[in-house]
């Protein structure tokens, strides 16, 4: 049985047409993604697939770099910016097959339909694949890698419903999606307060498997992979739920997380999570 190793791909910040402009700023961005590559001697596992053709083709060719047999594709959950890429990486590695839980499928297929399909259209007009592929359903039991287990783990609801991580144990490595987020702004545009108690029990489980690297579905590029990414997304949900609670209106909000967490990237994101949550109500 040989060794696994792994390697992240981000794709970084991207801007977004549009005029729903965060306060002060000029441009309102997409936030950076990532993509792991979990590889053995000769095939490989790649856990999401990005957002745009442009984003799928660089990393396509990142794959192709690394000299292995792609054989699986993972989509952790429903959210187009993790699987929209899919037909240029099946394209490029026609042999590999897409896979993804059965309830994060029902929540893809809702990406494929107006009017979320609309709204990724107008915000990133002709950038992102005309041919929108769903991964097939995953067959019991888990992902096998050069006789390594990679474990689907389900999640429940985080920045979605129906959220899944990856757990390779022979790497101590939880490949997390959207449950974690890494230095970039949190989003909560469909999660209630009930739906972000869920979100903290997500991060329970994540915990319990005492991984030593956690991937977060958003970090900048460069930014480490340490699982206490874990509970600084919990003090990020403690914080909005808190400000929330306390501060009047959307713009008021905003500059109260955004004093919280200056630094960190895509305030685009926070911006259009208040938006949402304020438009559902």
């Amino acid at each position: 049985m040989s060794q696994l190793s792994r390697d992240v791909f981000v794709a970084p910040e991207l801007a977004l047409a549009g005029d729903d402009l965060p306060p002060g700023l000029s441009t309102r961005t997409w936030g950076p993604v990532s993509a792991t590559l979990i590889m053995g001697r000769e095939d490989a596992v790649l856990v999401d697939a990005l957002l745009t053709t442009a984003q799928a083709t660089a990393l396509a060719g990142w794959i192709q770099a690394r000299g292995r047999n792609l054989t699986t594709v993972y989509v952790t959950h429903g959210h187009g910016d993790h699987f929209f890429g899919l037909p240029v990486i099946l394209d490029r590695f026609p042999r590999a097959k897409a896979v993804a839980l059965p309830g994060a499928i029902e929540v893809m297929r809702e990406q494929l339909v107006p009017p979320v399909s609309a709204y990724y259209d107008a915000i990133l007009p002709g950038q992102i694949p005309g041919r929108r592929t769903l991964p097939g359903p995953l067959a019991a039991g888990p992902i096998t890698l050069d006789g390594h287990a990679l474990i689907p783990v389900e999640l429940g609801h985080t920045d979605t419903a129906a959220s899944t991580c990856l757990h390779v144990p022979s790497l101590g490595l939880v490949v997390a999606g959207d449950a974690v987020y890494n230095s970039t702004h949190v989003f909560t545009g469909e999660s209630d307060a009930s739906a972000r108690r869920q979100w903290r029990a997500a991060l329970d489980v994540i915990a319990s498997l005492s991984p030593r690297t956690v991937i977060a579905g958003h970090k900048p590029p460069g930014a480490d992979d340490s699982p206490r990414h874990i509970e600084l997304t919990r003090r990020y949900l403690d914080d909005f739920d808190r400000l929330q609670a306390a501060v009047p209106g959307a713009a008021a909000l905003y500059e109260a997380m955004l004093s919280r967490y200056p630094a960190w990237a895509s305030p685009g994101t926070l911006w259009g999570s208040i938006r949402a949550q304020a438009a559902g109500t």
